[in-house]
Formats: C-alpha cells, sequence, structure tokens
C-alpha cells in the first residue's frame, strides 16, 4: 500500500478516534508489548510505539496507551503478567519475540476478555489475535527470488541466511522458494543468523570457507545483510553478484539509490506498522469503528526508479 494511501487512512481513523473521544465514558487501557530494541529494525517498532502512545496519551483523556518493551521471549511473557496484573487489558498490541513461546500467554491474556491486535511476528494459534497487521513477508521472498532469477539468468549457487524461528521467517523462505521454483538456481545452504549483523558476519565467513562458488546471498534482514556484506568485503572472493535483503533499512536504500551494483534492490517491511496498529486498536475501542481481520502491506521491489519514497534518512531505521 503507498504511503499516500496510508495518510489517508490515518486521517480517517484520526476522525474515528476524535468522534469516539467524546462518547466513551470508561478510561481504555491499551497495553503495547514489543521486544527491545536489539537490532535496526525493532529500534524503529520501539521508536514508532513510544511516539503513538505520546500522541494518543495526549490527544485523549480517556485513553492510556502503556508501552513495555523487552529483551527475550521469557521476559516478554512476564511483562505480560506485568501489564494485566491488577487491572483490565481493553486491548493488547503485540508484537511477539518468538510464536511458539508467546502463544498461551497472549492466550491467557484473551481470556480475560482483552482485544488482541498482532503485528507482524503471528502467533502459532490464529484464532487467538482479533486483528493482524504485518507486511507481506511472501512477497518479500518471492519478489527477491524473482529478481535473482532474471539478473543470474535462472541458474547459479545461492546461499541464505534466516531470522529466527517464527511464522514470518518461515512464510520469506517460503516465498523465496516459490520464487526459485523451476529455475536452476540451487540454494547451497540455509541457516538461521538471528536477524543480527555480528551472527550473519560469522555466518557468511563460514559459507564464504565451505563454497568455493557463491554467485548470490538472501540474508532476509537488513541487519544480516550488514553482516553479510562486510563479510564479502573482508573477503577476497569476487564472484559474488549479489547480496540481497529486506526491511528497508536506510543504509540499504541508500545503496539502491546510489546505484550500488551487488546490492541494486531492496523490498519495505516498515516498522512504522506498529504504528499504525496502535491506532487501529484505538479505534476499534473508542471510535466507532469495529475492526477485525488481517491487513497485510505490500512488498513491492525497491529500484533505484522508486526507491527515494521510501528513504527517509531522519528515521531511526
Amino acid at each position: 500500500m503507498t504511503k499516500m494511501k496510508w495518510a489517508v487512512t490515518a486521517a480517517t481513523l484520526g476522525a474515528l478516534l476524535l468522534a469516539g473521544n467524546a462518547i466513551a465514558a470508561d478510561k481504555k487501557v491499551v497495553a503495547v508489548s514489543i521486544p527491545a530494541a536489539d537490532h535496526g529494525w525493532t529500534s524503529g517498532i520501539v521508536y514508532h510505539a513510544q511516539a503513538a502512545a505520546k500522541e494518543i496519551n495526549a490527544a485523549f483523556p480517556n485513553v492510556e496507551v502503556v508501552v513495555k518493551t523487552s529483551p527475550s521471549a521469557a521476559a516478554q511473557v512476564s511483562a505480560l503478567e506485568d501489564l494485566s496484573a491488577g487491572r483490565k487489558l481493553d486491548a493488547l498490541v503485540i508484537l511477539p519475540h518468538t510464536s511458539e513461546e508467546l502463544t498461551m500467554p497472549v492466550k491467557a491474556v484473551k481470556e480475560g476478555g482483552t482485544f488482541i491486535t498482532v503485528v507482524d511476528r503471528g502467533l502459532n494459534d490464529p484464532a487467538i489475535q482479533d486483528l493482524y497487521l504485518a507486511g507481506d513477508n511472501i512477497a518479500v521472498g518471492k519478489n527477491t527470488a524473482k529478481f535473482l532469477v532474471d539478473k543470474l539468468g535462472g541458474k547459479g549457487n545461492l546461499v541464505v541466511l534466516r531470522g529466527i524461528p517464527t511464522v514470518i521467517d518461515d512464510e520469506r523462505i517460503q516465498g523465496f522458494k516459490d520464487g526459485i521454483a523451476g529455475s536452476d538456481l540451487k540454494i547451497l545452504d540455509i541457516q538461521y543468523a538471528n536477524w543480527n549483523s555480528d551472527d550473519a558476519f560469522k555466518l557468511m565467513q563460514d559459507y564464504l570457507a565451505k563454497y568455493p562458488q557463491i554467485d548470490a546471498v538472501w540474508a532476509n534482514d537488513d541487519d544480516m545483510l550488514l553482516g553479510v556484506l562486510e563479510a564479502i568485503k573482508q573477503s577476497s572472493r569476487t564472484e559474488i553478484k549479489y547480496a540481497l535483503g529486506g526491511n528497508g533499512m536506510k543504509e540499504i536504500i541508500k545503496k539502491v539509490i546510489d546505484g550500488d551494483a551487488m546490492t541494486p534492490v531492496e523490498t519495505p517491511y516498515p516498522p512504522s506498522m506498529i504504528k499504525t496498529a496502535i491506532y487501529m486498536t484505538v479505534a476499534n475501542l473508542i471510535g466507532q469503528a469495529p475492526i477485525r481481520g488481517v491487513v497485510k502491506l505490500d512488498a513491492p521491489l525497491i529500484t533505484k526508479d522508486n526507491a527515494a519514497e521510501y528513504y527517509f534518512p531522519d528515521s531511526p531505521f
């Protein structure tokens, strides 16, 4: 979905919130549970979640948005217990650390009558969520794969870096595999690097030592791509034609704008989606705008021709 369309949506949600503000009698509590800023994308998540809370708390005295960050899945489970202790949560907006570990704790919150909005990393049981908002992870993988099939002439050796065990990681990998299906592109290896630049650097060094011919690398996240690029830079390897990522990090978008030969394209997955999810959740509570279902953001291929639309140099990501 384009930025203009989202701007219209934001304006509409604002109007709905203003209308509901006049008639809602009781103060509504919206808890927002998200990972701590352990890499670039999550730093963007924290930034936009805190911005949404500040704006909504200032504009609507009958709404309290509480943001809690957690450095691990176990800490996030404890945070949910703390957030719900001694008070009723009208809504929970959660970006789970991991799908498996957070599914049952979120279900317990749901059983207390809380509206559940899940963002990005889905739960293992989708029936728990009232609203789900994410980017199109299948398209992130598939659009990247189609680019490589085209540019490599349908043949070559690939290595792939996964993130962490989550629904969205599974979707990205499935999209990528679907995108290369029918071609002679071969995935030599595929391992987790935890959406972490340092881990990706070490894994890419292992790939370089293990495989004498690598035509392209796909790190399904831009933080990992930074580590991959550094490992390639420090090696003497010259045969690698493409190293691609995903998520729309400003440093990678700048490479696309500059016409970088190894990283000429990108796919978006904006951390600002957490802000959209919070506003939609509040609109559901007080804006007379019942919202249920799935909202999926587009993931078009970002090229030099359209990269300026996705470049925000002042953002944290």
